[in-house]
């Protein structure tokens, strides 16, 4: 019924126009869509630039929220690649912007980008996974002005270990650290379109997620094309119903709103 985390031709890395996107969204039943844009300053790969033209974004997110209104809703957020070194800048960025809904993300370690593998050169994948974990927490402990945190094992994307490997001290402390201050975590169903045995995080991290006292959780597909809107959806919300969840997270203002999981299984 919601998708939170949704890529357009706003973002460096997709062309998929909105309206595509919304007319998708539509035809398959979702009641409301947050389209979360990248930015992420200070990208490692010179050939792709994760800025965001803020004014043409909020003006076009302005315009096709009134053009669907009575078909679907359409919230306005973004993600942010987080760095140590960037935080001052992103809490400058966003004390002055409006969004509904923040992802946290880190797609950058020790000034390496994951996709590429740069970052995992020259370690042990055990030491890769540590130093991206703890990294994180680093961040999440300085910056605050996130709503969830995203596809919260990434870095298992990029290896071939995935799952097998166990960091649920750091991933604990992440935990324990967003909680407490009313921030989430996103099920991203996009692992099972990269050829992961599981969504982002897997479901031992979710168990955790729980067992530390976590409640709020949004669903996102990570589209960057409109037939992959609400991918798994169903599928996910029953294992987080199994897990013990009772609720999915939608966001206004940057303000959790909670809606019975039954609805989305």
């Amino acid at each position: 019924m919601f998708d939170y985390h949704i890529h357009s031709d706003f973002s460096a890395d997709c062309e998929t126009p909105m309206e595509e996107t919304i007319r998708h969204a539509i035809e398959i039943g979702m009641k409301e869509i947050c389209f979360t844009e990248h930015i992420d300053f200070d990208y490692p790969d010179p050939s792709i630039v994760f800025e965001l033209d803020l004014p043409a974004y909020d003006k076009k997110i302005k315009e096709l929220q009134s053009a669907n209104r009575d078909k679907i809703c359409i919230k306005k957020g973004v993600e942010i690649g987080v760095q140590p070194h960037l935080l001052s800048e992103y809490e400058a960025l966003l004390g002055k912007e409006k969004f509904d809904f923040i992802i946290c993300s880190m797609h950058t370690t020790k000034n390496k980008d994951l996709h590429s593998g740069d970052f995992f050169k020259g370690k042990r994948v055990e030491e890769s996974y540590r130093t991206y974990y703890a990294e994180l927490l680093a961040c999440v402990r300085y910056f605050r002005d996130f709503s969830i945190l995203g596809h919260v094992d990434l870095v298992k994307r990029y290896t071939a270990q995935q799952s097998k490997l166990d960091f649920h001290d750091l991933l604990t402390d992440i935990f324990q650290t967003i909680i407490p201050r009313g921030q989430g975590i996103e099920l991203n169903t996009s692992g099972w379109r990269y050829g992961l045995d599981s969504d982002m995080p897997s479901e031992d991290i979710l168990r955790l997620y729980k067992a530390c006292g976590g409640e709020i959780i949004t669903l996102g597909s990570d589209s960057h094309v409109a037939e992959t809107v609400g991918y798994k959806f169903a599928e996910s919300a029953a294992l987080l119903k199994e897990i013990g969840f009772r609720y999915i997270a939608s966001f206004e203002e940057k303000e959790p709103q909670f809606h019975p999981i039954d609805a989305f299984c």
